[in-house]
């Protein structure tokens, strides 16, 4: 396979390594990642900056290019500049700490998966629970087979897919479950500061306590020890919606 891999927290980030040391025994592989950490800037893209690639190449082998925008960017311009032509798939992580439920909306890491599948590309957004990530190689091993798999039996037009591993041995996983996003909400504050020269500044916070509960979602299909695979589509149309709008008196 044609194997293009990125990211959101850029080309020194552990779980890049990890995939491109297991991804490259097997397949070609190009990697164009932010050059620094891009978290939660979702599907932001560079508009009024150039943006520039700069080969890389660090220890243990993972070499590519590094691009001072974001994940989306990467995308964009991997496909469209470096790379030439279409990859087979698009890899997005390894990212250190689950994307489940409405941080969906925010991760760079599901945003560059998407930008790849509104291109018409298999694509697969990876993520793994814990930041202190200590089986990040299991992970991309078992990347490595869903990308397989998923270029064998190709994924719809503009779907693919956001994968999440506890930080665990496969063996040790309670399996794979095909799971839904979960739309609950998490209460949120902000904590106001005054800072050193008496401004005020505000650090967002969020509870850890949901407030609903979906045995089907990707949250709890992590929180039971199960890998969670979750097909995510890039129209955000509410069918169901059409008709009844129609009939709405507008005139």
């Amino acid at each position: 396979m044609n194997v293009l891999i990125t990211n959101d927290d850029g080309i020194y980030a552990e779980g890049l390594a990890a995939l491109y040391k297991t991804f490259i025994k097997s397949h070609s592989v190009t990697v164009v990642a932010p050059e620094r950490e891009r978290s939660a800037v979702s599907h932001s893209i560079t508009l009024h900056k150039p943006l520039r690639a700069s080969r890389f190449s660090l220890e243990g082998g993972l070499s590519g290019y590094a691009v001072n925008g974001t994940p989306a960017d990467c995308v964009k311009l991997g496909i469209l500049e470096i790379l030439g032509s279409k990859p087979d798939i698009v890899i997005s992580g390894i990212n250190p700490g689950a994307n489940i439920g409405i941080n969906l909306n925010y991760s760079g890491t599901v945003s560059a998966a998407k930008e790849a599948a509104l291109c018409g590309i298999s694509a697969i957004a990876v993520s793994i629970q814990g930041y202190s990530s200590t089986h990040l190689d299991n992970a991309a091993i078992f990347a490595e087979k869903l990308a397989r798999k998923v270029v064998e039996k190709q994924l719809p037009q503009g779907t693919f897919l956001n994968v999440n591993l506890p930080d665990m041995p496969f063996a040790k996983t309670a399996g794979i479950k095909i799971s839904t996003q979960d739309l609950s909400v998490f209460s949120e504050f902000f904590e106001k500061r005054i800072d050193p020269r008496n401004r005020t500044y505000f650090w967002q916070g969020v509870s850890s306590n949901h407030s609903g509960y979906n045995p089907d979602s990707d949250g709890e299909a992590l929180s039971g020890n199960y890998i969670s695979i979750t097909p995510i589509k890039c129209d955000m149309t509410d069918y169901n919606m059409i008709e009844d709008i129609k009939k709405w008196d507008m005139d």
